[in-house]
């Protein structure tokens, strides 16, 4: 779930929530040769050159990048009511406690979905997601009482690079959007369409090229 663990780690990093985020463990281990049900996935061989760039030519990318994410004709980028329209039947898992139980003992996948835990202090589910196999469009983020906190729609290209997603709050709220250029490069939007900053593997580099964080468990 190469997708789910890059998007919630922006998530958790932006997130204004009732958790101490920076303390959440993610358990399942980065596979950079995933591959789908029917057919391997296409990772193209870019080279990371945003240090490389001006300042201009910077600008450039994110105009281009942006243009393409938040344009009129994104399927993804959802009103408030299109959301609510797209996304009302995973307001609530109704299995949750047969969710919570699977994901809270190690499991990563049936023959349904794909699973992926998020702990507190590495003992404690805060956070499962679900990645159902008939919807890998969607990704769905439930606290434990399976009330819906976070959803991840990715473009139609996922899960062949370069592919987009968008991340909406459970009411709707746009709250970060990132374009995938390979499993290694992704550029990060705030909800509000502002760029926040680039990722090359582990570091973060901003408009200038500066290094401005670290992620762990890459």
């Amino acid at each position: 779930m190469k997708k789910i663990l890059i998007s919630l780690c922006f998530i958790l990093l932006s997130a204004n929530g009732v958790f101490a985020f920076e303390d959440i463990q993610i358990v399942e281990p980065v596979n950079k040769s995933e591959t789908t049900e029917t057919k391997t996935v296409e990772v193209p061989d870019v080279k990371f050159d945003w240090l490389d760039l001006t300042k201009e030519q910077r600008i450039n990318v994110l105009n281009d990048f942006g243009t393409l994410i938040f344009n009129d004709d994104s399927k993804i980028h959802l009103t408030k009511s299109e959301f609510n329209s797209k996304l009302s039947k995973y307001k609530k898992d109704k299995n949750f406690k047969h969710h919570y139980m699977l994901t809270n003992n190690g499991v990563t996948e049936d023959e349904d979905a794909k699973y992926n835990p998020f702990y507190y202090k590495k003992d404690t589910l805060v956070i499962y997601a679900i990645q159902y196999k008939n919807d890998i469009h969607n990704s769905l983020y439930y606290t434990p009482y399976g009330k819906l906190y976070y959803v991840d729609i990715t473009s139609d290209n996922y899960p062949n690079y370069p592919y987009y997603s968008m991340q909406y709050n459970r009411k709707g709220v746009l709250k970060s959007a990132i374009y995938f250029v390979s499993p290694d490069i992704q550029y990060m939007f705030n909800g509000e369409q502002e760029f926040v900053g680039v990722w090359y593997k582990d570091k973060l580099y901003d408009i200038d090229g500066k290094q401005v964080s670290t992620r762990e468990n890459w």
